[in-house]
């Protein structure tokens, strides 16, 4: 375990860069990949990026 919430931000910074392949949950609206996945109130998934705010399904 991290001694620190650095040293594991580190970790995963370092595993983001390694990856090649683009994700598939790229804000459409603004292709940040800061992007939530949210359960809606009848059981569907959507997604919010939290950038820009914009929601899809």
């Amino acid at each position: 375990m991290p001694a620190s919430i650095l040293e594991e931000t580190d970790h995963l910074l370092d595993a983001a860069a390694i990856r090649k392949t683009p994700t598939l949950l790229d804000c459409p609206s603004c292709g940040s990949v800061h992007v939530a996945q949210v359960l809606g109130d009848n059981g569907g998934i959507f997604y919010v990026c939290t950038a820009c705010g914009h929601s899809w399904s």
